[in-house]
């Protein structure tokens, strides 16, 4: 990360293309509104009749004052009013007092829609995004993707009421606008022609707002990531000690300033264009109402035709100036909707064959094979596994060794089909484990990764979530943590099993790096798995800690598969064989006897890690 001077800002000048690009976005506006009425049937039902009804109100408070109006008219020119007179009055107050209740009735529901819409959005943002593959997680643009479409899962709620008023504007303008019509046609044409050049004006400015907020979604990501960076708990010790408050201050300043230098020129010129476009849009609409004034002032029209005139064109001005601002904001919506509708277009490329859909195999009788298996990430051409061939028998402790990068941790996550071979197969039981059930395929398996999860719930609950259908199992958990030696961290805490972890919640207790890890067994004990996989299970704890571990694994494991990867040479000794992964393929591999006996690089990576010891 490195400073760089202020670059001028570039704004896109797409316009045309723009339009086409929010006309094809209108084609999501459909979804989002079966998204809609699925979050909540009765309340959406409900909203909208209170509009269809506070729509019609405008128009009859209109005819019923230009009846009063005409009235008053009569009287000051020494006439009686009539014997209706104070009903109309009465009648427009009470439409006056419907449209109140309507309006806060309208707003009632869509508060109550926009809380159901959100909740019903996100379970379906969080459903899916959990059947997606870890491969499409480690995609800088799905997570582009994925930051944009969190974003909108609750901001779209904005898009949903847009619809709903640009629905009650259309009504209102059509009653308003067959009044305009009957008396000059030539009124309404003025008017609309009026308001379409501030239409096109905002919707054009609106696009650049969206092509502008795309292109900075990377940069503003960046924003996030040094925001936390500056006031995270895990990173505040090496910011101190190596003084990077500062240097990470400065960076968020000069990115921050590059987007708010580009929003800056972008709204600018927005002002500018926004203020012309408003003129021509006032001007008409004033040129309209002293032309009706004049035909008053000639005697062409009453006092109540000049009122329902003068309020059907102001109604009818703030109706398609609504409708079209409101339309344009919906077609802008309805690109940031592309983002959303983007992310539930992923699908899981991790599944069983369409022909075949297997239960794991219980119990597991030959083991698995790996044959000529290779594997690259999509944007490498470096291979992490290079035609490996690898045969793990039932039964058997394997320890997998060698130095970072060689790809022990992908062996696992292709092991575990958390990734797929990019050429080859691996064989569980003599079957493709593409052809076995997926769900099914974790449910014999174990594992502890490295870089496990922290989560921030009871102690009771870190564990349980091991294996969700005995979450309950008191018992089950219990002997658990007594196998990763977590109860004795539990036996420690004020509420033992209920203490909440971790530092984000009130009344959370945090833990260190290795009772973490602890829990994190215990997570893998849960279960009565077949597989059993333990990447770096004990990089945190201390010698004594990790001897114990590992000798409860050994009692745990008899009779199972277990594959365990250690940079720690004394605890890979337990193994019945030690293989050593080197340039992608095995290089090597036995027991600690016989490997060292051979000289190679185990002996010689065993040699290094025990003179330090010396």
């Amino acid at each position: 990360m490195t400073g760089g001077a202020h670059r001028a800002p570039r704004i896109p000048a797409r316009f045309w293309h723009g339009w086409g690009d929010r006309a094809a976005a209108l084609r999501h506006v459909p979804a989002l509104l079966r998204l809609v009425w699925t979050s909540g049937r009765g309340v959406v039902a409900g909203a909208w009749a209170c509009r269809i009804a506070g729509a019609l109100i405008p128009a009859a408070m209109l005819a019923v004052s230009k009846r009063i109006f005409d009235a008053v008219q009569v009287v000051s020119a020494g006439g009686g009013l009539p014997p209706e007179f104070w009903g109309l009055v009465a009648a427009e107050g009470a439409l006056a007092l419907l449209g109140g209740l309507l309006g806060r009735a309208t707003g009632f529901l869509d508060g109550l829609l926009a809380d159901r819409f959100t909740r019903h959005i996100s379970l379906r943002l969080m459903a899916h995004g959990a059947s997606l593959d870890l491969m499409t997680y480690e995609s800088p643009a799905f997570q582009d993707t994925l930051e944009r479409a969190r974003q909108q899962a609750t901001d779209r709620v904005a898009m949903v009421h847009a619809i709903g008023s640009v629905a009650q504007q259309l009504i209102v303008f059509a009653s308003l606008s067959l009044t305009l019509l009957y008396f000059s046609p030539w009124l309404l044409l003025a008017l609309v022609l009026g308001v379409v050049p501030a239409f096109i004006g905002e919707s054009h400015y609106a696009f650049l707002g969206y092509s502008l907020g795309l292109r900075q979604t990377p940069a503003r990501r960046r924003l996030d990531y040094l925001r936390t960076l500056g006031t995270s708990k895990d990173s505040a010790k090496e910011l101190k000690l190596f003084h990077l408050g500062g240097f990470v201050t400065r960076e968020y300043e000069r990115v921050s300033n590059e987007l708010y230098g580009e929003n800056l020129a972008l709204s600018r010129r927005h002002l500018f264009a926004g203020a012309w476009l408003s003129t021509i849009s006032t001007g008409s609409y004033y040129a309209a109402y002293a032309y009706v004034v004049y035909q008053t002032v000639q005697g062409q029209l009453t006092w109540g035709t000049l009122q329902l005139l003068a309020g059907s064109i102001a109604g009818a001005t703030a109706s398609v100036q609504s409708i079209f601002s409101t339309v344009s904001n919906i077609a802008d919506q309805a690109l940031f909707l592309t983002d959303l509708v983007a992310f539930f277009d992923v699908t899981p490329g991790i599944a069983a064959a369409p022909s075949r859909c297997l239960p794991a195999p219980r119990p597991i009788r030959d083991g698995v094979l790996f044959e000529r298996v290779s594997f690259a990430y999509p944007d490498s051409a470096r291979p992490i596994l290079n035609g490996l061939d690898f045969r793990f028998s039932c039964g058997e402790r394997v320890a997998l060794v060698g130095e970072n990068g060689e790809g022990k941790t992908t062996l696992v996550k292709l092991l575990t089909r958390l990734y797929d071979p990019t050429a080859g197969r691996i064989l569980l039981d003599g079957v493709d484990l593409r052809d076995y059930d997926v769900d099914d395929l974790h449910r014999i398996i174990g594992v502890t990764f490295q870089d496990f999860v922290r989560y921030e719930m009871t102690a009771r609950e870190n564990i349980g979530v091991g294996l969700l259908d005995a979450a309950g199992d008191q018992a089950r958990i219990e002997h658990a943590a007594r196998m990763s030696l977590a109860d004795e961290v539990i036996d420690r805490l004020p509420h033992r099993y209920d203490q909440l972890l971790g530092r984000r919640f009130e009344g959370g207790q945090d833990l260190s790096g290795g009772e973490w890890q602890r829990l994190a067994l215990a997570r893998a004990y849960m279960r009565d798995a077949q597989l059993l996989i333990l990447d770096e299970p004990t990089a945190a704890l201390d010698a004594r800690a990790e001897a114990d571990v590992f000798d409860r694994f050994a009692d745990l494991a008899a009779g199972k598969m277990a594959l365990l990867i250690s940079h720690r040479f004394s605890t890979v000794r337990m193994a019945d064989r030690i293989v050593v992964l080197a340039g992608g393929r095995i290089h090597e591999e036995g027991t600690h006897d016989d490997l060292m006996a051979r000289g190679g690089r185990y002996a010689e990576l065993f040699e290094l890690q025990a003179a330090s010891y010396r």
